[in-house]
């Protein structure tokens, strides 16, 4: 051994991003810490599972749009296989929508893409070392959620709904239609039907025209923050 090596096994971390370039940025980052080496990559939530028994990680960063399985329900997957596993969610979605059921799916925080190096490496090391890491804005909100301040009648619409019933909007407002959300959730017609008749109570809509609508103008103006987002 050479004098002054290190022996310490390095964290291994497996990120999973449909966008080849931001896995790029992600490793370069993280290849670049002393203590850490980037052991996966992974485009979906099928290649993510096996990348999580190939490689053994000890943190995995996770994106929550993909395609096929959504990020949501595979953070879910990875606490079934891994209870003990740190997942730490990097996405470009408003972190008002996301955080709270990122963490009630089972990881230990969020942070937006748009978040500088140092700050993301920060996020990293506060996840491994056992904490939950979101901005500071929404730990308050979170703290008031769990303290009673913020109760149920008070959430929004869209916060309103299941994970399920979520994704099945997302879906709809991507313009895919009940048999196509079907097949891409891998759920029968019938359950979509009755998941969009949930969604059209909850978000208080007269006719299933309306509800595709609605989703349709979130969904647009989802993608308008993204852009937004991407381009600073």
């Amino acid at each position: 051994m050479k004098p002054g090596k290190s022996t310490i096994r390095p964290v291994h971390v497996l990120i999973v991003d449909d966008h080849p370039m931001t896995r790029a940025g992600l490793a370069h980052m993280i290849n670049h810490q002393p203590d850490m080496i980037v052991s996966g990559e992974a485009e979906s939530a099928a290649q993510a599972l096996a990348a999580l028994e190939a490689n053994e990680p000890d943190l995995m960063l996770v994106d929550i749009t993909m395609p096929g399985k959504g990020g949501l329900e595979l953070i879910k997957d990875i606490k079934a296989m891994r209870p003990g596993l740190p997942v730490l969610v990097v996405s470009m979605h408003d972190e008002s929508l996301y955080a709270d059921r990122v963490l009630r799916a089972g990881a230990r925080g969020y942070i937006s893409k748009h978040e500088g190096g140092e700050k993301l490496m920060g996020a990293i090391r506060h996840v491994l070392s056992g904490k939950i890491y979101v901005s500071e804005t929404m730990s308050a909100h979170i703290l008031e959620i769990f303290s009673g301040g913020h109760t149920t009648p008070n959430r929004s619409s869209i916060e309103s709904l299941s994970d399920r019933e979520f994704e099945v909007f997302q879906l709809m407002g991507q313009g895919l239609s009940a048999r196509q959300i079907a097949e891409r959730l891998h759920l029968s017609g019938k359950t979509i039907d009755a998941h969009r008749s949930k969604i059209k109570d909850k978000l208080k809509m007269k006719t299933s025209a309306e509800l595709i609508a609605f989703a349709a103008r979130w969904n647009a103006d989802q993608s308008v923050t993204k852009e937004k987002e991407e381009q600073k």
